[in-house]
């Protein structure tokens, strides 16, 4: 019945120490043997997430910074595409120095932060990925801006979020991929509408479609799959919407939706 099972990263797939089970491993490469494209949905650049999906045997479109851009894992190939507005980028900048906010960009797949701190180094160390350090934003506001993230306590960036979104929220998309992570992407630049792109271009239907995650970024593409899972470490509002709780990421819980709904087992 499905074709399609669009995997979010973080927290879903790899588990606590970052690393995919053996058994997942059997379970999404029987899952391609049936034909079925198995997929990666992330919030990560896509530097990032190939490594991810070249260590798991992947070579298929990968869904990246939350849906702004999906690519071809071993030619590059672009085939959707979505850039936070200039306008809009140069707002939240702008909002960021006035209240002392780290926020960095991702322009040509590459990270960039304003200044060096230790919050751009911890990203960096975790996603395994380089920075670079342009002090002049004005270099970076003209290139297409895939996302844009700011990182800080988790309370205020909820509050920062609802200021935000009256600011600069009929242009972007607002959402977080984890707690102290506030990310800016364009409004068709969701999971959803790169879980919809994917499925036109292989030929499927969205009801042929499963997708699965733990956070409140993964909110689009479950509530656009036919079948939307929600990790057992899921955030409560997204379990709360999906159609099935699998279990929690260190239990297999993607396995366990690959065994139950595609390999029937």
């Amino acid at each position: 019945m499905y074709k399609l099972i669009a995997i979010d990263v973080d927290d879903t797939l790899l588990s606590d120490n970052l690393t995919v089970s053996e058994g997942t491993r059997e379970a999404m490469a029987s899952a391609i043997e049936m034909g079925v494209m198995v997929t990666l949905a992330t919030g990560r650049m896509f530097a990032s997430a190939q490594k991810i999906a070249k260590g798991i045997n992947l070579n298929v479109p990968i869904i990246t910074y939350q849906g702004a851009l999906v690519k071809t894992l071993l030619d590059g190939e672009v085939l959707y595409e979505r850039s936070v507005p200039a306008d809009a980028a140069k707002e939240l900048y702008e909002y960021s120095k006035e209240n002392g906010l780290h926020l960095q960009s991702y322009v040509n797949d590459e990270l960039y932060g304003t200044e060096e701190n230790d919050r751009i180094k911890a990203y960096s160390k975790l996603s395994n990925i380089p920075y670079l350090i342009e002090p002049d934003f004005d270099k970076l506001i003209n290139q297409p801006t895939n996302k844009m993230l700011m990182i800080d306590d988790p309370d205020r960036l909820d509050e920062i979020a609802i200021e935000l979104q009256a600011l600069i929220g009929d242009r972007v998309h607002i959402t977080k991929s984890k707690a102290h992570y506030l990310e800016f992407m364009h409004k068709e630049g969701t999971k959803g509408h790169a879980l919809k792109y994917m499925a036109g271009h292989i030929g499927c239907t969205l009801e042929e479609t499963i997708a699965v995650g733990d956070a409140w970024n993964d909110r689009e593409m479950i509530q656009a799959a036919g079948l939307g899972v929600a990790m057992g470490n899921a955030v409560p509002m997204l379990k709360e919407m999906a159609d099935y709780v699998t279990s929690s990421n260190n239990e297999e819980g993607v396995k366990h939706v690959i065994e139950k709904f595609i390999l029937n087992r």
